[in-house]
């Protein structure tokens, strides 16, 4: 089968944690990081008697999410018991939705170079997280904490042909959630976790392969890079003329591959049947229309509206757009700074370099949009250049001052005095006859070396439009 070439067939499944203050199915208080089995009680831990009671907010941010991505939104829907083993699940079954989940038949739209592809969803539905299974040296604990965490479901279409494609989904989809505010994205923390099921097929060919479930993708590298690791591990199996296993497979992140967990469940493994404690989760016109008109502006219209409203280039919206954090945080200096592409060009620049240096989002970042726009307007009224900026900035970051206070400390204002400066001028060509005349024979290049040493003698602080007229006056009198 060496001669015959291969196609990927992947499909997702996104599991998204709601910020709602409580679990799904009780009060209990959701936090993360908190003391282990600190916010659990007997309805979150499985206790026998107790009965669950769904959460309102639950579905309204399950809504929220259905309507920005396109889906058909069912009027009824029901839950279900999905009945299996593992320590970390108390009750011994999982609610969650099955056969008629809460919306189904929904899309993602992504442009990429111009072109726009739809990737098709579906369903979405609602569940509760399980908790969590602590490792620690010869014991493992459980912490119930997480159990009964609200989440939503997103399980897409065999669409995507490449891993690239797959990691770009989670991605864009993210961002969707993170504007509607109803999920965090946090994948480090494991509030939006993906799993991939993907096969290979001979190009050209309809049927699928059979596939293996991918699991523990906690970034979205390393999405990209176990979905690469298994095309490659399919591949070699089928060109050696072996079968791929339906299993379930985890991403070693350190190791690069994959490894076998066990073999693959199917549905009729998991014994579901109508959830007989909670009645069918009936969604009525009014309750959507309230959700419609509470949808934010999403990713792609403020994307628009960026290239639109301040003049930016495409490339530069959809970066400064990638979050709401960070298109807030572009705004806020836009609206005090007047100067679209000036802001755009140091955020996208200075700041979003400092934030991946320090593994740091933008919400962290030390630098108050109110402290950059300081610094920014001092570049555009001249009190101090580009140059110096960047180094203020460093300090900034570091040391959390405000731009005003480092100018002021080191004496960093920008040197505009034309009488200063043509002096300074007159004392490098003074210094660099031979230049000079090389210069004036023909050698314009030279031209950026007097600049190097007016900046050098000035530390920095002289004004480079300024500059650069007093030097090309002064040097055109020389030739004359």
């Amino acid at each position: 089968m060496k001669n015959i070439k291969f196609e990927p067939v992947i499909g997702l499944e996104v599991h998204a944690q709601l910020k709602t203050h409580t679990k799904i199915f009780c009060s209990c208080t959701v936090r993360f990081e908190e003391q282990e089995n600190k916010n659990t009680c007997p309805i979150c831990t499985g206790m026998p008697g107790v009965l669950p009671v769904l959460n309102r907010k639950v579905v309204e941010f399950a809504l929220k999410a259905s309507l920005a991505l396109n889906f058909h939104i069912n009027p009824v829907s029901i839950f279900a018991r999905k009945n299996y083993f593992y320590p970390d699940l108390p009750k011994g079954y999982q609610i969650s939705q099955y056969d008629i989940p809460i919306a189904e038949h929904g899309y993602l739209e992504i442009e990429k170079e111009g072109t726009i592809k739809k990737f098709r969803i579906q369903r979405l539905h609602i569940e509760e997280d399980a908790g969590k299974n602590i490792h620690r040296a010869d014991k493992s604990y459980l912490d119930f904490n997480r159990a009964g965490t609200a989440l939503i479901e997103i399980v897409t279409d065999p669409d995507f042909r490449s891993a690239e494609e797959a990691a770009s989904f989670v991605r864009n989809l993210r961002s969707v959630l993170q504007y509607l505010d109803v999920c965090d994205g946090n994948m480090e923390e494991g509030s939006l976790r993906c799993d991939a099921n993907i096969s290979l097929r001979p190009v050209g060919q309809t049927n699928f392969g059979i596939k293996a479930e991918v699991k523990n993708m906690n970034s979205f590298k390393f999405i990209e890079k176990a979905l690469l690791y298994e095309i490659e591990r399919q591949t070699e199996l089928l060109e050696e003329g072996k079968k791929v296993l339906q299993e379930t497979r985890l991403w070693d992140s350190d190791k690069g591959k994959t490894f076998s967990m066990r073999s693959k469940e199917f549905a009729h493994d998991y014994r579901y049947f109508p959830e007989p404690d909670l009645r069918p989760l009936v969604i009525n016109n009014n309750l959507i229309e309230k959700m419609k008109k509470e949808l934010p502006e999403l990713p792609d219209q403020r994307r628009k509206r960026f290239v639109n409203q301040y003049g930016l280039p495409e490339y530069d919206a959809l970066i400064l757009t990638d979050t709401k954090n960070l298109a807030d945080y572009y705004e806020s200096c836009v609206t005090a700074v007047s100067d679209p592409k000036m802001v755009s060009n140091f955020i996208m620049t200075e700041v979003l370099r400092y934030l991946k240096k320090h593994s740091l989002e933008i919400q962290e970042n030390p630098v108050t949009a109110e402290n950059l726009s300081k610094l920014l307007i001092f570049i555009k009224n001249g009190t101090i250049n580009g140059k110096i900026a960047k180094d203020i900035f460093r300090e900034m970051f570091t040391t959390k001052k405000s731009a005003t206070q480092i100018v002021q400390e080191k004496n960093l204002s920008q040197v505009s005095d034309e009488s200063s400066l043509q002096d300074t001028v007159q004392k490098v060509l003074k210094n660099h006859p031979t230049e000079v005349d090389k210069y004036l024979g023909g050698v314009q290049n030279l031209f950026s070396f007097f600049m190097g040493q007016i900046m050098k003698e000035t530390k920095g602080r002289a004004n480079p439009q300024k500059v650069t007229e007093i030097l090309k006056e002064l040097l055109k009198t020389q030739r004359s």
